[in-house]
């Protein structure tokens, strides 16, 4: 029997801990500093939008000790609930057994058995390793139940939860910051206010009045950043809650100070600066509030992804439809799909015919057939048609379900240029605190009476305009935002740097077979001569292929079969070394072969000399058969382009990049194929390994280099490209080789892509400038540097409210980018 891992430590190569109490881009420093100390662990991105670490794995980690880690730094890793599916329990004692065995593990908060469900519910921050090998060890059996959906939902769930505290807590410091700002500011601003404050409350009484309010903010909706900041600060790592901590208590210390032994300071510096500290918190919770629904809103794409997954199912079980939740569906099952219903899980039609939106796959509104034998995936919705299909994927398998992992872990990574980022953050709430002493001292000693009033006001300015909220949510909301959007259009960036190097390429290289074509050859041209009809040569033709398995074989046999001809039995049938096939079909002689083959029994192909060269010029190699002993017909079949792909390539010129072709196709056809659609260069008639030295020498002429391919032989350059790009109906091998899959299938997508990632890099870019221009530039302001000159003060609570809205601009500048609309789309490309 296996005991439990009481030390946590997990081999997995990659690990995602939600992190709570991050408010700002040192935060996140922190975070990341604390989580690379611990043993086995290799790289760390911590993600300020998506309140996230990702850990990769040098070796074993102990999971609690990252639990530890962050709560060191004095942050928070929240509990989360994981759902078990228990095998083997017979009685309420296996109950205990396992409840017991569960809450052994370091980590978990609460375990509940069920029985009658054979379920076990656990909260906590264990890892499901350990939980695993806990309920072994007790001897039984376990697997985590899929409900990405439910997990979705509970996230959900807390999201709106903090975003109700925000609004209590703003609701009740604007009620207590509103009489203390009109108390004292009115007095300034408003003639005659002073004077009535005088005769009906009176100075000091307007004061004990600002101080009881005051005190109440603070301690009420304001004690979050007391909380948070002073521990910080004591730990010599300051965050934005430092700031506002250390700028509020500072102004309220000075006004209580002034209000109950005003004797303590020098003449003329008896001032009181409470609406200050009350109106502070009250912005800087409207902002904290503001920027609550505006992540709430860069997250849509995911949770539009998770919402297109129907919780129930209709399963057929002993020959009648049961419906039963999405989670108990097995692979096997077989399923039905009601007119206008989603499709619950990826199938295969085993009856019914019906039109199938898969616009939340591709992108693309055009519904496609379904029928027999027909793919579908779990999440599209079914139209006008009934359908029955079997399962071939359900839970995390399903396309859905990888889809949601990839956006997440794209939304979760950082880019290089997030990198610079980080190492001016990391220092630069130590650096405004530094500047905030150094302007009280500067006042104080220097400035005109009360210095001591200015030396607190410009100091406090300074700490509260120089919060770095927008600097941390810069980059990492545009992320979010731009890989959510390239979901919703069939463009899946699997990692996220590929949204930065995406836009530096100069030159597209693309596969051939699969990428620019369909993939599969099909007849494309069946010229008859003069005295034969069309139908009958087709017939007769396709016959005498069916006993060959070469590609062109399949291609006009198949063209045959799907309109309608049925191919009669064959005679006697002879197969003529490099020349073709001969047979007798319902007592015809049919002759198939290349044009020596037609020469070589005495007929002249000539009649057919415009077309050949035609064929030629279109990169197809002829073929000709003859019937009873005369030339009936020229034959060609072909890979046909996609219908998208001239578009696209004439987008891609528009874009500024180079097109070239690298194909392991024949020189001829792919000369023939560039020419068509415009492509810049092309290296044909390339092994696999080929592929990689043509991407380095177009690399070293062109620069930056993104690959496009399909197949098992693209991988090896998907990988060597700077970018790799996987046509998404390709196979896996390409895709897990490729930074960036096209749901599309089409290369409409390279384009879109590409738009999309210098959109979201520009907007990474704008939120950046204006993040790090706007705080380093109100820094001297608040500072007071205008006062000797034009007299002009900035006063803490003008600081609090540009603080604010700097993080409100930014995130709302992300956002923009949920409108990107691609360049392309099907209807585009047909057009």
């Amino acid at each position: 029997m296996n005991s439990p891992n009481p030390s946590g430590a997990i081999a997995a190569p990659f690990i995602s801990l939600p992190i709570e109490g991050m408010t700002c881009a040192s935060c996140v420093g922190r975070v990341e500093k604390a989580l690379a100390k611990v043993g086995g662990v290799g790289s760390v991105a911590v993600n300020l939008a998506t309140e996230r670490a990702d850990i990769r794995s040098a070796g074993p980690i102990d999971r609690m000790a990252l639990v530890q880690a962050v709560e060191k730094a004095g942050y928070a890793v929240p509990a989360s609930s994981i759902e078990l599916a228990v095998e083997g329990m017979t009685c309420a004692s296996c109950v205990g057994r396992v409840e017991k065995a569960l809450k052994a593990v370091p980590g978990v908060e609460q375990a509940a058995v069920n029985l009658a469900t054979e379920r076990a519910s656990v909260r906590g921050v264990a890892a499901v390793a350990d939980l695993l090998a806990a309920i072994a060890g007790a001897g039984y059996a376990a697997h985590p139940i899929d409900s990405s959906a439910d997990a979705a939902e509970e996230t959900a769930q807390n999201k709106d939860a903090e975003r109700a505290r925000l609004r209590r807590d703003l609701l009740l410091a604007t009620a207590l910051s509103l009489p203390v700002f009109v108390l004292e500011m009115g007095s300034h601003l408003i003639p005659g206010m002073h004077e009535w404050v005088m005769a009906t409350i009176g100075h000091r009484e307007s004061w004990y009045l600002q101080f009881v309010l005051t005190a109440l903010v603070l301690a009420i909706p304001g004690r979050r950043f007391y909380a948070q900041g002073f521990p910080a600060l004591l730990r010599l790592a300051p965050d934005m809650n430092s700031l506002v901590a250390v700028g509020t208590a500072a102004a309220f210390g000075y006004s209580v100070v002034a209000t109950f032994a005003p004797g303590l300071l020098p003449q003329g510096t008896v001032n009181v600066y409470y609406e200050a500290a009350a109106v502070i918190v009250a912005l800087i919770l409207l902002g904290r509030y503001l920027e609550a629904r505006a992540k709430g809103r860069t997250s849509q794409a995911i949770q539009r992804l998770v919402g297109l997954q129907p919780k129930i199912a209709h399963v057929v079980r002993d020959g009648r439809s049961v419906d039963i939740p999405l989670g108990d569906v097995v692979l096997g099952d077989v399923l039905q799909v009601r007119p206008g219903e989603r499709v619950p899980v990826d199938g295969e039609v085993t009856e019914g015919e019906s039109f199938v939106d898969e616009s939340m796959v591709t992108g693309e509104p055009i519904p496609v057939q379904k029928s027999l034998g027909g793919a579908v995936v779990g999440g599209t919705v079914n139209q006008k048609g009934a359908l029955t299909l079997r399962a071939t994927a359900v839970g995390g398998q399903t396309l859905l379900a990888q889809i949601i992992r990839m956006v997440e872990q794209a939304q979760g990574s950082k880019l290089p240029i997030q990198a610079v980022v980080d190492k001016v953050t990391l220092w630069f709430v130590p650096a405004v605190m530094l500047a905030a002493l150094l302007t009280f001292l500067a006042w104080l000693v220097f400035g005109p009476s009360p210095a001591l009033s200015f030396a607190l006001v410009n100091a406090v300015a300074v700490l509260i305009i120089a919060c770095p909220c927008a600097m941390g949510l810069a980059t990492p909301t545009s992320i979010m935002v731009g890989t959510g959007r390239g979901a919703e259009i069939g463009v899946l960036f699997r990692k996220g740097e590929a949204l930065q190097l995406l836009k530096d390429a100069k030159v597209v290289a693309v596969d051939k077979t699969g990428t620019l074509t369909e993939g599969r050859p099909v007849l494309t041209d069946l010229e008859i001569a003069a005295g034969f009809e069309r139908d009958r040569v087709l017939t007769l033709v396709a016959a005498v292929e069916t006993r060959s398995e070469h590609p062109i074989a399949r291609a006009i046999v198949g063209a045959a079969t799907v309109q309608g001809h049925a191919l009669p039995a064959l005679g006697a049938f002879e197969s003529i070394t490099g020349m073709g096939v001969r047979a007798s079909v319902d007592g015809v002689r049919v002759e198939v072969g290349a044009d020596r083959f037609m020469r070589s029994l005495g007929l002249a192909v000539e009649v057919f000399a415009a077309v050949a060269e035609r064929l030629g010029n279109e990169g197809k190699s002829p073929l000709y058969a003859a019937i009873d002993g005369r030339l009936a017909a020229i034959i060609a079949v072909s890979d046909p382009i996609k219908p998208g792909t001239p578009t696209a390539i004439a987008a891609l010129h528009q874009l500024g990049l180079k097109v070239a072709m690298v194909t392991g196709d024949n020189a001829r056809t792919a000369q023939a194929i560039a020419r068509q659609l415009g492509i810049d260069e092309v290296v044909a008639e390339v092994l696999p390994e080929g592929k990689v030295q043509a991407i380095e020498r177009l690399r070293a002429s062109h620069g930056p280099i993104a690959f496009v391919g399909d197949g098992i032989n693209d991988a090896p350059a998907l990988a060597q490209a700077d970018i790799g790009l996987a046509i998404g109906t390709g196979t896996d091998v390409a895709m897990e080789s490729a930074d960036v899959v096209l749901m599309s299938g089409d290369l409409q997508g390279v384009p879109n892509a590409i738009a999309l990632s210098r959109a979201t890099i520009g907007n990474i870019r704008q939120n950046l400038f204006w993040a790090f221009g706007y705080n380093t530039a109100l820094i001297p302001l608040a500072a007071g540097v205008l006062y000797p000159a034009y007299g002009l003060l900035l006063s803490p609570v003008f600081a609090a409210g540009a603080m604010a809205m700097s993080s409100v601009f930014v995130l709302g500048n992300a956002l923009r980018l949920r409108r990107f609309q691609p360049p392309l789309s099907q209807q585009q490309a047909a057009i």
